[in-house]
């Protein structure tokens, strides 16, 4: 049977993407020594600059701490026409240095995303978006040729694969969205990051059915595993009061695994049924002001893990 290997994810020390949101940081190292820890066996690299960006001294931190790199996210503006020279070379040097620290083992995977946070929209209406806020037909067809020319060129010039990483607050959040972006590009090019959490709040229920359901239809293209929970209450508060994705996100939407309505033991039971072979990649949002200690966070979710035989 194939074994299904666990990762976190710097996020989940409040290592985030979002400008504001972020942390006291802790220090890389002490980082990775509260990862492996708590029973991770991978990470992914985080904002670029908190982990080492040298190969050399990103590789024997890793192998320090008994990690392996699994990916790197990275948000680009895909819908416009103008293309991407803007985020190529962005891009080129994280995908650059992910292929300097592969190992027998495991190739790391680059996870692109739309630029997520930034279109006042979306994000005002994320969890709950209609078909009218979507991408225009041309819009489509800029966001899937960028989509693709930027794996290609992943592909290409480093050997490394790419998948794409559906988001709310972005303009590919819904699972019509998710289906139609799909749709429009490769299948050797461009994969899926499916994201449980992400998925059943974008989805706009709170019926943990329909995640089951999407990983099914999805799992050809599904190329690596976000693990989020997403709890129904916050969820429906949320929708009624017509939060942001921002107030969402600091008011819990996305809660520790288990607390929530994402059917985790069916979608382990897919996984295994289908000889998955990739990672799965726990990440528990941690914002400025949070109680809880990311540590002890990340030791109930992996806890939690191991009760579904992982």
């Amino acid at each position: 049977m194939t074994r299904i290997r666990v990762a976190n994810a710097p996020c989940s020390w409040g290592i985030l993407e979002f400008s504001g949101l972020e942390r006291d940081r802790i220090s890389s190292s002490q980082m990775l020594d509260e990862m492996r820890a708590t029973g991770y066996e991978g990470t992914e690299f985080g904002d670029w600059g908190h982990l080492p960006t040298e190969p050399e001294q990103l590789g024997e931190l890793l192998e320090q701490h008994q990690l392996t790199m699994v990916g790197a996210f990275v948000p680009v503006a895909f819908r416009f026409a103008e293309g991407l020279a803007s985020a190529e070379q962005e891009v080129l040097r994280l995908a650059r240095l992910l292929a300097a620290v592969a190992t027998e083992e495991h190739t790391p995977l680059l996870i692109l995303a739309d630029e997520n946070g930034t279109d006042s929209r979306r994000t005002g209406n994320a969890g709950r978006v209609t078909p009218e806020m979507g991408l225009t037909a041309d819009e489509w067809k800029h966001f899937a040729r960028n989509v693709e020319q930027l794996a290609r060129l992943i592909r290409d010039e480093t050997g490394l694969e790419a998948a794409f990483h559906h988001h709310c607050a972005g303009f590919v959040e819904t699972p019509a969205e998710i289906e139609r972006l799909l749709e429009l590009t490769a299948p050797e090019l461009v994969g899926l990051v499916f994201d449980t959490g992400h998925y059943l709040y974008g989805s706009g229920t709170n019926d943990g059915q329909v995640v089951s359901d999407g990983f099914a239809r999805l799992l050809p293209r599904i190329r690596h595993v976000h693990l989020k929970d997403c709890h129904p209450g916050v969820a429906a508060q949320a929708r009624t009061a017509g939060w942001d994705y921002f107030t969402a996100l600091a008011q819990g939407v996305f809660c520790e695994l288990g607390q929530g309505a994402v059917p985790f033991a069916d979608i382990v039971q897919q996984m295994r049924e289908s000889a998955y072979a990739g990672w799965i990649v726990v990440e528990q949002d941690i914002l400025p002001g949070a109680t809880e200690e990311p540590r002890e966070s990340a030791r109930r979710n992996r806890d939690y893990l191991r009760t579904l035989g992982l």
